[in-house]
């Protein structure tokens, strides 16, 4: 009998969870099986499941192959027909122990082939499981799971239930555990985060988080907040953004548009001037924070003056690390329903964005040649400043250290120190 093993297809969250769920399968004793951690987000990543799992039931014929995550959530029935897979559970049942505990040995046949159960009733967040993952010098930390809005593109919401906060203090003690460990670096993750605290009494704001944090944990010397969406952002983020060293100054705003009709028609909450304004705001308050950008090319009814708006956002908000993503209908989302744009239009838009992506990259790498950055080391030649800039050394330095680095030059889109 063998250990059992984890593929993780999707966002940083996923990957988080296919952490705990290590730990939940080896408590409960699962042996010879294969677990999928799929994504949803679009119809090419069900795709690339399936493809995956495939290729995992030839290379292990004799395991009970089961899938997760946000595509089996969100249509089990998919995989569940493919003569490859043994078992489909949803996104709440793969953080529970007793979900595990079935798949033992001596259980595995006794337990029914879908576990599926109504996501939206879901009304707590399982953050707390594990204490973090990532490098040795950078943790990742749920607090925040699930989506309350409904963008017409997107499927998460209905992979990932409604918004659900982890509470403060149980964040706070778990970067405390962390920060004993040796991580010189936390990164807040979740689906919303900005929606973070809206289920918690008080109604605590994001930033509320963000200012615990810096406080009760001293000794932390670097956080960092990953994807967010500026509209929500609270005066406590903005004072912590201004006035916070320890909070690091790279933001990555969930923009997905350049024009204002657009935005309407994915039901986004912002324009473009919001996007725009609150660039110009945070910079203003930290004059060392860089973007990244989530946009989305030939979303249904684009025009080619509505795509050129995606294209000077870019400049406009001064973004440096984008991702692009060619739409792609998903079944059950509204887009679905609105006249699509040309594949092959798409496709060059994609390569335009992408493009305009380098540049910017570019840009940002030649502004930093001759400034001294505070690095913190991946491995011992490479490790990311600040804004999570890579950077490369000739010689070796202690991982998961911080060290301060001159840069000196600029090798295959990295600084070099």
């Amino acid at each position: 009998m063998n250990a059992p093993k984890f593929t993780t297809l999707g966002c940083r969250l996923n990957a988080y969870e296919t952490e705990a769920m290590k730990e939940l399968a080896g408590a409960a004793g699962v042996q010879n099986a294969v677990i999928v951690n799929t994504c949803a987000v679009t119809a090419e990543a069900v795709r690339k499941a399936k493809k995956e799992i495939r290729k995992l039931r030839r290379e292990n014929p004799d395991a009970t192959l089961i899938v997760t995550g946000c595509a089996a959530q969100t249509e089990p029935e998919t995989f569940i027909a493919m003569p490859e897979v043994s078992k489909v559970i949803g996104n709440t049942e793969k953080m529970q122990a007793a979900t595990w505990a079935g798949m033992a040995p001596d259980l595995i046949g006794q337990t029914e082939p879908v576990q599926v159960d109504d996501i939206m009733s879901v009304t707590e967040t399982a953050g707390h499981l594990i204490d973090g993952f990532g490098t040795r010098s950078r943790a990742y930390v749920q607090v925040q799971n699930g989506c309350d809005h409904r963008c017409t593109f997107c499927i998460i919401p209905y992979g990932r239930g409604n918004s659900r906060s982890v509470p403060a203090g149980v964040v706070v003690e778990q970067i405390k555990r962390l920060v004993g460990k040796g991580y010189n670096e936390i990164v807040l993750t979740g689906v919303d985060l900005t929606s973070w605290g809206a289920d918690l009494p008080a109604l605590p704001k994001l930033g509320d988080l963000v200012m615990r944090i810096l406080k009760l944990v001293p000794d932390l010397p670097r956080l960092r907040i990953s994807s967010i969406d500026s509209i929500e952002v609270d005066d406590n983020l903005l004072c912590a953004i201004a006035t916070e060293p320890r909070l690091m100054p790279h933001l990555h705003l969930s923009l997905q548009h350049g024009d204002d009709l657009i935005l309407k028609r994915m039901k986004r909450r912002h324009l473009r001037d919001d996007a725009i304004k609150f660039s110009e705001d945070a910079r203003k308050l930290r004059p060392d924070m860089t973007f990244g950008a989530d946009i989305i090319a030939g979303f249904p009814t684009e025009t080619e003056a509505h795509f050129e708006n995606s294209l000077k956002l870019i400049d406009d908000c001064a973004l440096t690390w984008l991702h692009v993503f060619p739409y792609s209908p998903r079944q059950g989302t509204p887009a679905t329903r609105m006249p699509a744009v040309n594949g092959k239009d798409i496709t060059v838009r994609a390569a335009r964005l992408r493009a305009a992506g380098d540049v910017a990259v570019a840009k940002h790498l030649s502004a930093q040649l001759g400034k001294t950055h505070q690095v913190l080391m991946e491995n011992p030649r490479m490790g990311r400043t600040e804004q999570f800039t890579e950077v490369t050394f000739e010689t070796d330095h202690p991982e998961s250290q911080i060290i301060t680095a001159k840069i000196i030059g600029i090798r295959e889109n990295r600084l070099t120190a």
